[in-house]
């Protein structure tokens, strides 16, 4: 309540004989009891009167502050410690336009040179012929209320960060299950496919052994037994790649590292995988080249991953590249690494297939019939990194790609 209102509250309540004194002393008994803080000011803006609760908030004594510049005592500066010119100071619009002003975004300061945040009203004084005599200004100390704006402020961005976060990962769960889906689509029509290839060629075989079975010389009986076998082994190898993806997925495959002498051990995989020699009128297959300058280079490595990821990279050469081509093995040593490349001339990588490469499922759009499940390189490169290498992959369409594994010699270099 401003000065003025009190002092006409004041004027009805009291009955017209009590004296000017008693008036004066229930005034002042008002502003004592009052917890806001209450000053007036002439019109040079030095105080006329102050309430305890003021001076206790600045830190002053009251007959201290009596004629005192209120302005230099408690208004100075802006909350960041600059000069804050006293034409500028809202109080003093009461003087000048004899407007009432309510500020809720600045500081009074301390007589120890601290500050608070306070809500004020600078109200004008008039006397009996409406003449500007002055302002009364109420203020409170709003620190409490500042605090929780604060952190309700806090609160409210914390709750917004949490949503957000959530609904990230709502998006990212749902986006993971189109692509888990898209997969299972992609797995079920591939298994269709691939298994359908084979079974079709097993029961045409087991019909024409069945069928002609007297007709049939003895190889060509051995050449349906053969595809038979074959097929099989296709299926086998699919169903393979399929329960090792799956192990994958469930981290339930651990690494088994041994000492093995790699250079040995490269020449007995491309003996294993080298073209059986094909009949005179049939074109012939180069011999798949090992090349490599140490006569034996050991290292501590998991020699069935090894082997999964050198047969699913050298098969890949053999099957998409001319039957006259040459593929090469090589292996090197840099540092604590060893370094296996292969190299083949065969049909190359589409640049728009490049960064799909490794996903499960994918195959290149240049692969024509060639059979193929996708899985191959993208248990090749599942295996690489769980063994902390990397796989490194050059290609030009029509010339050859090199795939290039790097692995560690043992598990702690």
């Amino acid at each position: 309540m401003e000065s003025h209102e009190i002092a006409n509250e004041t004027s009805r309540l009291v009955p017209d004989h009590l004296s000017l004194e008693t008036l004066r002393r229930q005034h002042q008994l008002i502003l004592n009891a009052m917890g806001e803080g209450v000053y007036g000011l002439d019109l040079q803006g030095n105080v006329t009167f102050v309430n305890p609760a003021a001076a206790s908030m600045i830190n002053w004594e009251m007959a201290d502050l009596i004629g005192q510049s209120m302005h230099q005592v408690l208004h100075h500066s802006h909350p960041d410690g600059s000069h804050y010119p006293r034409e500028c100071c809202p109080i003093y619009a009461a003087f000048r336009d004899g407007s009432t002003r309510r500020i809720t975004d600045e500081v009074f300061w301390r007589k120890d040179g601290t500050s608070f945040p306070v809500e004020y009203i600078s109200t004008p004084m008039q006397d009996e012929q409406g003449r500007i005599i002055g302002a009364v200004i109420t203020f409170r100390d709003i620190t409490q209320q500042k605090w929780a704006e604060a952190v309700l402020q806090q609160a409210n961005e914390d709750l917004e960060t949490k949503v957000r976060e959530r609904a990230a990962a709502l998006y990212e769960a749902n986006e993971r299950l189109r692509e888990l889906s898209a997969l299972k689509s992609r797995f079920v029509a591939m298994v269709c496919h691939e298994f359908r290839n084979p079974l079709n060629n097993i029961a045409l075989s087991v019909s024409a052994l069945g069928r002609y079975d007297e007709k049939l010389s003895v190889a060509q009986k051995n050449q349906y037994l053969q595809s038979v076998a074959a097929n099989v082994e296709r299926m086998t190898q699919m169903i393979d790649d399929i329960l090792v993806l799956g192990k994958l997925e469930a981290k339930r495959l651990y690494l088994e590292p041994e000492p093995v002498d790699l250079v040995e051990f490269c020449q007995n995989l491309l003996t294993e995988l080298q073209p059986q020699p094909q009949p005179q009128h049939q074109p012939q297959h180069r011999a798949l080249r090992f090349v490599g300058r140490h006569k034996s280079l050991t290292a501590e490595l998991d020699q069935t991953l090894l082997r999964s990821i050198l047969i699913n990279i050298l098969s890949n050469a053999i099957r998409y590249s001319p039957a006259d081509s040459d593929i090469q093995l090589s292996l090197s040593r840099r540092k604590q690494r060893v370094i296996f490349q292969v190299t083949d001339q065969g049909v190359g990588i589409l640049p728009e297939d490049r960064p799909h490469l490794f996903e499960p499922f994918h195959r290149g759009k240049n692969v024509s019939n060639i059979p193929g499940t996708g899985l191959g390189l993208s248990i090749v490169k599942q295996f690489v990194e769980l063994q902390r290498g990397e796989i490194q992959v050059e290609s030009e369409l029509g010339v050859g790609t090199v795939f290039r594994v790097i692995l560690p010699r043992s598990p702690l270099a």
